[in-house]
């Protein structure tokens, strides 16, 4: 009965290389297929010239798609948003302004 469990792990070891081999060698069809493709979309590009405004048109036309992919926050959120950030621009421009005020009065005592 052990010799029966041991051929059957041979057998099943043995299976699973061929599996293994069978993917290994559609992974080279693929790469070789892509490859082909690839040499196939060169030729295509290559024969396909598109003229310059037409390349600016096209340009155009991507970056309006994708200005319209954009979540523009709410008119709420930017006005909080703006009046945080001048309050925190103010504030340190006063600290700033302190602490040169405040070496100033020092660098005269000295």
């Amino acid at each position: 009965m052990v010799k029966e469990t041991k051929k059957t792990k041979k057998k099943s070891e043995m299976e699973k290389k061929a599996t293994k081999q069978e993917m290994v060698e559609k992974g080279k069809k693929n790469i070789t297929k892509k490859k082909e493709n690839k040499k196939v979309e060169k030729k295509d590009n290559k024969q396909k010239k598109v003229g310059l405004f037409k390349k600016i048109s096209n340009w155009f036309k991507s970056v309006i798609k994708e200005v319209s992919k954009v979540r523009w926050t709410p008119k709420k959120e930017m006005i909080k948003y703006s009046i945080a950030t001048i309050v925190f621009i103010i504030f340190f421009a006063l600290f700033f302004y302190a602490i040169e005020l405040l070496m100033a009065f020092l660098k005269s005592l000295i």
